[in-house]
């Protein structure tokens, strides 16, 4: 299993991240961190290096160029086990990143608001975020992403029981999480920028039915609670019809 070494950590929901800081400090892992969390992370004592020590680049644009660097980019992305991936990360001075700690500018918060200005939902779309957990996501195999403060006792957990690494399983559910989680936040940002009236919905799966509205559908219920969607496909026809059920 890969080890964790080198942490990336820029987040706008800084619930519990200077703990989760301290624990992979205390695992030998360095941090590298932006803006308002190094300055966070400081005051509790962490040892953490800014992105711009390692890109030789400021943080600029009112924040909005920051992570968005070949330095950072190229750490997450080099896949281990290509030679030319190596061969090149090595070339051009850049230190692979194992984990990506990030979460989102909370746009659905100020979408929320519905007198919110053109130009504050603008300012309120992460652009660096979402770079970085795909990033991240699209390399799992070798670089855990985490998106969630509810993760961190967990991980922590399985990094001490494991000598800094983290299971395949662990990083694949992790990387699940990341591209729902994007996934919401464009839809989030799509639907309040247009305007647009439209159902959209997203319902965990319950359980397969027995069969759809005649013998030869198939059918699943996806609910929350004690409602939800019916979803049937004829496969003859390749016919899928959603209902409330």
């Amino acid at each position: 299993m890969p080890k964790v070494q080198r942490a990336l950590l820029s987040v706008t929901d800084k619930t519990g991240v200077a703990a989760f800081a301290k624990g992979l400090q205390e695992l030998g892992i360095e941090l590298i961190s932006t803006g308002g969390t190094a300055a966070l992370l400081r005051t509790e004592g962490i040892t953490v290096k800014d992105v711009a020590e390692v890109t030789k680049f400021p943080e600029m644009l009112d924040g909005r160029v920051k992570t968005i660097h070949p330095m950072v980019a190229g750490g997450v992305l080099a896949i281990r086990s290509n030679r030319e991936h190596m061969r090149a990360i090595q070339q051009h001075g850049i230190e692979l990143i194992d984990m990506v700690v990030v979460n989102l500018y909370e746009f659905e918060k100020v979408a929320a608001n519905k007198d919110a200005s053109l130009e504050e939902l603008i300012e309120n779309i992460d652009i660096g975020g979402p770079t970085m957990i795909r990033a991240a996501a699209k390399n799992w195999q070798d670089v855990a992403v985490v998106v969630s403060p509810a993760d961190y006792p967990t991980i922590l957990t399985e990094l001490r029981d494991s000598n800094g690494s983290l299971g395949k399983e662990t990083r694949w559910n992790l990387a699940l999480k990341a591209w729902s989680t994007t996934a919401a936040y464009d839809r989030a940002v799509s639907h309040r920028l247009s305007g647009a009236d439209t159902l959209d919905l997203r319902v965990p799966k319950a359980f397969d039915l027995r069969y759809g509205e005649n013998p030869h559908q198939q059918a699943t219920l996806y609910a929350r609670g004690t409602h939800g969607i019916r979803r049937q496909a004829a496969a003859w026809q390749g016919v899928v019809v959603q209902q409330l059920g």
